[in-house]
């Protein structure tokens, strides 16, 4: 969770122990472990102006408690300021919907670097749209 949180940081302008805090409390209550290897860490708090994200992808996977107990390889975790609620859910709900897909997780996890991971990301997003 220190490295989620370490690049959620970099978008936010808080501290890393404070969005580590929040994720791990979230974590303490069900694991946010989907299932087929996808885990979508998540928090809110109130000092922060805007959502963030950040993807992190393990091609060998991590143990994250998941509800199928399989290794997780893609982490894609997401902070929100408490008061966007529903902002927050419907941001969860479109990484759920796109991370659905056995051969986009497949392509994700190929990706050789972020820039790449990134734009794969914004066309399917994009694609998806139209």
């Amino acid at each position: 969770m220190s490295r989620l949180a370490t690049l959620l940081t970099a978008g936010s302008g808080l501290e890393r122990t404070q969005v580590e805090r929040v994720l791990l409390e979230r974590e303490g209550l069900q694991s946010t472990g989907i299932g087929e290897g996808v885990a979508i860490p998540h928090g809110a708090l109130p000092m922060l102006e805007t959502q963030v994200a950040a993807l992190l992808v393990v091609p060998a996977g991590v143990d994250f408690q998941a509800i199928d107990d399989m290794k997780v390889t893609i982490l894609f975790a997401v902070v929100s300021p408490k008061r966007a609620t529903g902002e927050h859910l419907k941001t969860l709900a479109r990484i759920s919907r796109l991370l659905r897909h056995r051969a986009f997780r497949e392509r994700l996890i190929a990706s050789p670097d972020a820039q790449a991971a990134y734009t794969l990301i914004a066309d399917e997003e994009a694609e998806r749209i139209s």
